[in-house]
């Protein structure tokens, strides 16, 4: 099927096109089913693209240089190191495991991020989507692993 070849379905949504200002028989004849005055019953009439009826329209009250969307932003929930002392040494730290020992309350939709405040004094193995420098490096100076998943 190509596009040339669409057809409406038998008996199916097509109605005639309403023929206006052809008489008062017809039921929408004289005023054209525009009413009797106003703005919208003149021809050429009615309001701008845009207009919102005076109330400051969408196109002004936006910033004009850059927007940022926050549905696209990153958004990580952020962990310090010195709260990963309450786990005993050699523990795998996932973000299941925070969310089970109530560490965090929910994981965001990029994951965890583990920032550098702090000091660790455990070997742990903790698996983040994210680690600070200073992260990283403190985790490792303690004998543990920090991966990326």
């Amino acid at each position: 099927m190509r596009l040339h070849e669409l057809r409406p379905a038998e008996g199916g949504a097509v109605k005639p096109k309403r023929r206006i200002g052809r008489g008062t028989a017809t039921g929408q004849g004289k005023t054209a089913g525009r009413g009797q005055k106003g703005q919208w019953s003149r021809s050429g009439g009615g309001v701008r693209p845009g207009f919102e009826g005076g109330q400051t329209s969408i196109m002004r009250r936006l910033p004009k240089r850059g927007f940022s969307n926050v549905d696209f932003e990153t958004k990580y929930t952020v962990i310090d190191l010195d709260v990963l002392n309450r786990f005993e040494d050699g523990t795998e730290i996932t973000a299941e495991l925070l969310k089970e020992t109530k560490t965090i309350k929910k994981i965001e939709k990029d994951g965890i991020k583990i920032l550098g405040s702090g000091n660790l004094e455990k070997k742990l193995t903790v698996k983040a989507n994210k680690f600070t420098g200073s992260a990283a490096s403190k985790i490792e100076a303690a004998g543990g692993k920090a991966e990326v998943i």
